[in-house]
């Protein structure tokens, strides 16, 4: 009998990377109604273009979008095996951006490209920062974004690639905002069928919003969500190698928790319809199966879009905390963030206008 370790695939070190280099990632995913609905099972959802097919169609769109966390999970998900396979963790997002909606029969494929490298000052990792870009089978960039993840180095006296931090934006313009979103009649967005009455013009900047209600994560859940996003990061399903780790058990996938902290804000931002961009992301604290996730948001700024008239920018930090309400909106303590918190998420979402 013969072996030969050539034919599988260990993944990136960090010192395998190489600054301006593009990475192709297998392979395209087409998406379903099913994946749309395991979704929605997962973490319960409610927003209306997404939920129903009639809603999203009298107010514009073609059919009912493919919800937004779910298209930006499964690009994320093609990048791991190439990007974050050793990941020690995926540290943060910047200058995400939606361009064209996602519907079920869509396929997409990804590609990255590496924009800086930074060895850590024990030798034992790295970071790595790529700008990763989702295309469906039109060839059309469906999103974009950019991340940061602390890779592990496979030797730790290996010589370090060279070093280069690249300088982000701290937002995204609200006027390249709602390329994803089609023009909406306002008159059909039923506001007794989407949830709220609130509208853009009801929300201002520094109102803070606690969203109530708390889901308690199971291992279960966690797993079967990152495998529909065919995540491979090891950090999420080796129990045999994680038990011998820092935390001694599987770490749950940072997206899960965006995606929780998302379907719970529904409560407090129903008509915030659509995810236009996320201007950056914390994971502050790891999250593990048995803890509670509660979230709440701040308006930082509220924007008119250049040339609509429908819709309007909300740009929201969303906290995420981990067995704590959020009555008293928990974020800072010191220099650092308080105890509990486990997400901060600086994103645009789109709402209607009033008619």
């Amino acid at each position: 009998m013969t072996s030969s370790a050539a034919k599988t695939a260990v993944g990136r070190f960090f010192e395998d990377f190489r600054l301006g280099e593009t990475i192709r990632h297998a392979t395209p995913r087409t998406l379903t109604s099913g994946d749309a609905s395991l979704y929605s099972a997962l973490y319960g959802a409610r927003f209306a273009p997404q939920s129903a097919e009639t809603f999203a169609r009298a107010i514009g769109y073609p059919a009912s979008p493919i919800d937004d966390l779910l298209a930006f999970h499964i690009v994320f998900g093609k990048t791991v095996p190439d990007v974050s396979l050793n990941a020690v963790a995926n540290l943060g997002y910047a200058d995400c951006r939606f361009a064209k909606p996602v519907f079920a029969g869509d396929t997409l494929s990804a590609a990255s490209e590496v924009i800086g490298l930074k060895e850590n000052s024990n030798r034992q990792s790295g970071v790595v920062h790529v700008r990763s870009k989702g295309f469906n089978q039109r060839g059309e960039t469906v999103i974009e974004y950019v991340r940061w993840v602390m890779v592990k180095k496979r030797d730790p006296a290996a010589a370090a690639p060279e070093t280069h931090v690249p300088k982000l934006p701290e937002s995204v313009a609200a006027a390249g905002l709602g390329q994803a979103c089609p023009r909406i009649d306002r008159a059909a967005f039923d506001d007794a069928l989407s949830g709220s009455p609130h509208r853009f013009e009801d929300y201002a900047p520094g109102e803070r919003i606690d969203h109530v209600d708390g889901v308690t994560v199971e291992e279960a859940e966690h797993q079967t969500a990152t495998r529909l996003y065919q995540n491979t990061a090891k950090v999420h399903f080796n129990q045999l190698s994680e038990g011998q780790g820092r935390f001694g058990r599987r770490l749950i996938y940072g997206g899960h928790v965006i995606s929780l902290a998302r379907a719970l804000s529904f409560n407090g931002l129903a008509n915030a319809f659509h995810i236009a961009a996320i201007n950056g992301g914390r994971h502050v604290a790891p999250l593990f199966a048995g803890d509670t996730v509660f979230a709440w948001s701040e308006v930082i700024e509220t924007a008119a879009l250049p040339g609509r008239d429908d819709v309007g920018g909300l740009r929201l930090c969303t906290v995420a905390t981990k067995n704590r309400p959020c009555a008293d909106f928990p974020l800072r303590e010191g220099d650092g963030y308080e105890p509990h918190v486990v997400l901060a998420l600086d994103y645009w979402a789109l709402a209607p206008r009033r008619a």
